[in-house]
């Protein structure tokens, strides 16, 4: 079985589905191009779990690789493996995009085969992205799930798409250009090698590593995005279609992270050290001042789009404070800090998809996404505000949520560096309840005063069905954590450890 090259079907069979369907053409066999769409991001999904059940947890080395010479004259590979920080990320794409292909049955129906095509290849190259081991390959994949973004912006989003869509593209390609300069660098000074894995092992100099990190944090702070090169996210959700919004938030925030633990913690890991503090400051700006900004929005979308950056925030605390940790000689709070951040990754995917699929479908009945055109939704929607409640509680981070179980370890982890930094990560306690209980409170309860409202629906079973998936997921990974931890702790102990070699006491250029 483990012979069958399952990192590249996973990554090919969605892209290939994905090109099958621009062959149905404009608004031609909307019924067949759905279920097309549907099976095919299933048995990607399907291929994903059995990528999982190969995985060995025990193990740091990287698994399942695929070795194939590409451009031989500059040593670039068609090379591919999954370890502990990618498989997560991995089978939490292949899942959102069989949600957002169940969630755009009845609501897409113009253009239905370049929608669906548009998202298979989007999820067939941010899987590539998580899998490459050639830092090139990484370098093409990274750019070219750029284009479906655009187009799904572009094309089914709201009335400022087109601005939206130029800033998002803008944002992310200037910041990635830094990013292939430094791998141009390395490839230099790795003796001609494109494999990230030889980038670990280089002896670079203080300096060079200072500036191998800014060109990074170019790229992986705008694709996270971290304060202050944040303002292209709430633009880009407010006009991006649900489906959109739900890749975005999910799966392409996670690159910036993912990238983050990659690339520039093993690579430079001094300047990692170096420059842990103002990577701190910045997490906590957005941790509590982009929570402050969420208090003020009026449109749903906006606010939780604010939620995704305070709530990523998390993600980069739990990052940049491993080095500090490490340099003190605690490796045990230093590899929580990295579990607490994947951990907050893939529970934010889960989270984040849940509440925009539910604006989602609010704005399906309404066309309305501000909060002031709402008002006792739970009067004629019971069954929808049940499940809506159940993911602004798991948003706030209620215990038994996954939004509990990494906002806790990364607290817990800083903790033992700062009471400080611990202190104000904790505010997000007070923050995120605000916002989000304030307009849950103003959505669903209270008397119905708009005839709009005492004329909505209550949900479908299509709608009910994959909200309640989300629902079970969030509460199965909130309750037991255990299989999700036990996939990716050996791999981050391996990312600490690397992480230690480079780095000294003192911590200086």
């Amino acid at each position: 079985m483990s012979s069958l090259p399952w990192l590249s079907l996973s990554i090919w069979v969605p892209i290939v589905g994905g090109l099958l369907l621009l062959a149905f053409g404009r608004d031609k066999c909307p019924s067949p191009v759905k279920w097309f769409s549907l099976v095919v991001s299933l048995i990607t999904f399907a291929i994903t779990c059995v990528m999982g059940y190969l995985y060995d947890n025990s193990s740091a080395a990287l698994q399942l690789q695929e070795f194939v010479p590409w451009v031989k004259s500059f040593h670039i590979a068609y090379a591919l493996g999954v370890d502990g920080i990618s498989l997560p990320l991995v089978i939490l794409s292949a899942f959102c995009t069989v949600i957002v292909v169940v969630a755009a049955w009845k609501v897409i129906d113009k253009r239905v085969a370049q929608y669906h095509s548009a998202f298979l290849i989007l999820q067939g190259l941010m899987t590539g992205s998580f899998l490459a081991t050639d830092a090139m390959l990484f370098y093409v994949f990274w750019e070219a799930l750029l284009i479906p973004m655009f187009l799904i912006i572009g094309i089914w989003g709201g009335p400022r798409r087109v601005y939206a869509t130029i800033k998002f593209f803008l944002y992310t390609f200037l910041g990635s250009i830094f990013m292939l300069i430094a791998l141009i660098f390395l490839y230099n000074e790795a003796g001609s090698s494109f494999t990230i894995m030889d980038f670990y092992t280089l002896n670079l100099s203080d300096r060079a590593q200072f500036w191998v990190f800014l060109a990074f944090l170019a790229a992986f702070a705008v694709k996270i995005p971290m304060f202050p090169v944040h303002t292209w996210l709430p633009d880009a959700h407010v006009e991006a279609p649900t489906g959109g919004s739900v890749i975005l938030a999910a799966i392409m925030l996670k690159l910036g992270g993912y990238g983050f633990l990659r690339f520039s913690l093993p690579i430079a890991p001094e300047a990692s050290l170096v420059l842990a503090q103002p990577m701190i400051v910045l997490s906590l700006i957005a941790v509590v001042y982009v929570g402050f900004v969420a208090l003020v929005q009026t449109d749903m979308k906006k606010l939780i789009a604010y939620s995704s950056i305070a709530h990523m925030g998390f993600a980069t605390l739990g990052i940049f404070i491993a080095a500090p940790l490490i340099v003190a000689g605690d490796m045990v709070h230093a590899n929580l800090g990295l579990e607490g951040a994947m951990v907050q990754m893939v529970s934010h995917g889960l989270i984040s998809s849940a509440l925009f699929l539910c604006v989602g479908v609010l704005y399906d009945r309404l066309h309305s996404r501000n909060i002031k055109d709402y008002g006792g939704v739970a009067n004629v929607m019971p069954v929808f505000t049940g499940l809506a409640v159940a993911f602004a509680m798991a948003n706030v981070g209620l215990p038994g949520t996954s939004g509990f179980i990494g906002e806790f370890l990364v607290i817990l982890a800083s903790f033992k560096w700062s009471i400080l930094v611990a202190f104000l990560a904790g505010l997000t306690l007070l923050l995120s309840p605000a916002y989000t209980l304030w307009m849950v409170r103003r959505v669903f309860y209270g008397e119905v005063v708009h005839e709009g409202v005492r004329e909505l629906k209550d949900v479908c079973p299509r709608e009910t069905i994959y909200l309640a998936v989300l629902a079970i997921a969030i509460i199965v990974l909130g309750v037991w954590p255990a299989p999700l931890l036990n996939m990716m702790n050996t791999s981050l102990a391996q990312l600490a450890h690397i992480l230690s070699l480079g780095l000294t006491p003192t911590g200086g250029f």
